[in-house]
């Protein structure tokens, strides 16, 4: 199949298809003419890479889950044994970002009811 009915089928942009291919996540036979044909197989991968973007995952960490991105995935659980280090190396990124925002929310509240304290008082 061409890419234009690849990214209809997939749910998928055109121009996310040629990222993915750059990224090294997606690799397309080319035909005589130069243009991209794609396996059946091409659209459980897509709809796979989607999915593990959806979630927070980078390309680069998407690629860590390449032997396994033409099986099917559930959001629910793992695909395959690389995917788990992936998976707690972006967590821990996600949980130290949530440690420091919530430094920063406790520090404005603290600017905030100074502020109203001391507008109240005049």
């Amino acid at each position: 199949m061409l890419i234009g009915e690849l990214a209809g089928r997939a749910g998928a942009t055109v121009k996310a298809l040629r990222y993915y291919e750059e990224q090294g996540l997606l690799e397309p036979r080319r035909a005589p003419n130069g243009y991209r044909e794609y396996d059946e197989s091409a659209v459980a991968r897509v709809r796979n890479i989607r999915l593990l973007l959806s979630v927070g995952l980078t390309g680069a960490d998407v690629r860590a889950f390449l032997p396994c991105l033409d099986q099917e995935v559930s959001d629910t659980g793992l695909i395959c044994h690389a995917s788990a280090q992936v998976i707690a190396r972006r967590l821990a990124d996600v949980e130290e970002r949530m440690g420091a925002l919530d430094v920063i929310r406790r520090r404005l509240t603290e600017v905030l009811v100074r502020a109203e304290k001391g507008r109240s008082e005049d």
